[in-house]
Formats: structure tokens, C-alpha cells, sequence
């Protein structure tokens, strides 16, 4: 049982951002949601000491922060993620996908060797507890619609949104 330091910022597009963070590297980021949910969720999944600590989180913050304003495409922060085999190859798929582009469920799959299982991958998907980092709002479906997102299509729109603006020009 380790350390688990954790932090906030106000944002203006997602509200109150969290993040925490294990010695060995990002463990999840969260949103919308209140200080006492996004506790329980963390120490559901990784028991430990919670700590409140924004000094041990500065640097993914300020990358946050960043993202949320354009002014930031691709995340340089070490991750401590759990999850099955499937679920990593998911979202090191996922974290290949460029900045204000898009993939289908069915192009990852296509693309860790699973084509059929585009279902699998949508449910992987949400598993993902680093959103934006490993940026899951950039899968959408076959037919171009936004499919699901965790934190609501509303939001998954503007970080679309949010990308398309300040895309590579």
C-alpha cells in the first residue's frame, strides 16, 4: 500500500479537474464531479494513503491547464494505470490517435488486431481513468456520431470542439 497524492484545479470548460498521481506516475484524472466522489473512486481502485499534495502534481497540471486552452497537443507525464492486456493495448491505441483528429471504435480494434471487437474497445474505452491524457473523446462511431463518453457527448463535443480550434494550422 503506497502513496496517492492528489490535487485540483477550476476550469472553465470541466469545472473542478482532478488529478492523482503514485510514485511511479499519473494514476487518474477526473472531472465534473465532486471532491468526495472522485475520493471514492480513487481509493477504490488504488488503496493506499491519500494525500492532498499539488506540489507532487504541478507538472500534469500545468499540462492540463494547458490542454484546456489550446495550448498544449500531446501529454509528456508518466503514467501508473491499471488495467487488463486488452484495456492497455486499448489505450495505447487511443494514445496514438493526433491531436483534433479522430478514430472509430472499429479502426482500433482494426488496429490492435481485434477487428471484430469494436464493442470491447467502447467498453475498454471507459474504463480509461486518465481521460484527456490518453484522449478516449477522440474515438467516435463508424457513422461519425459521437458514440459515448463517461463525462457526457455535451462535454466530448467541446474537447472535440476545444481541438478542432486549436489544431495544427
Amino acid at each position: 500500500m503506497g502513496k496517492i497524492y492528489y490535487s485540483s484545479f477550476d476550469s472553465s470548460l470541466l469545472k473542478k479537474v482532478f488529478v492523482a498521481s503514485t510514485e511511479r506516475g499519473v494514476c487518474m484524472v477526473d472531472f465534473l464531479k465532486s471532491e468526495k466522489t472522485f475520493l471514492k473512486r480513487l481509493k477504490d481502485k488504488y488503496p493506499g494513503q491519500l494525500i492532498r499534495d499539488d506540489q507532487k502534481n504541478r507538472d500534469v497540471m500545468n499540462q492540463l491547464r494547458k490542454y484546456l486552452t489550446g495550448d498544449l497537443k500531446r501529454f509528456d507525464c508518466k503514467l501508473d494505470i491499471k488495467g487488463t492486456p486488452f484495456q492497455k493495448k486499448v489505450w495505447s491505441a487511443l494514445a496514438k490517435i493526433p491531436y483534433g483528429q479522430t478514430r472509430s471504435y472499429k479502426e482500433i480494434a482494426k488496429a490492435i488486431g481485434h477487428p471484430k471487437a469494436f464493442r470491447a474497445v467502447g467498453n475498454a474505452n471507459g474504463q480509461n481513468s486518465v481521460p484527456l491524457i490518453i484522449p478516449c473523446h477522440r474515438v467516435i462511431e463508424s457513422n461519425g456520431g459521437l458514440g459515448g463518453f463517461g463525462h457526457g457527448i455535451k462535454i466530448k463535443r467541446r474537447l472535440l470542439d476545444l481541438e478542432k480550434d486549436h489544431g495544427i494550422r
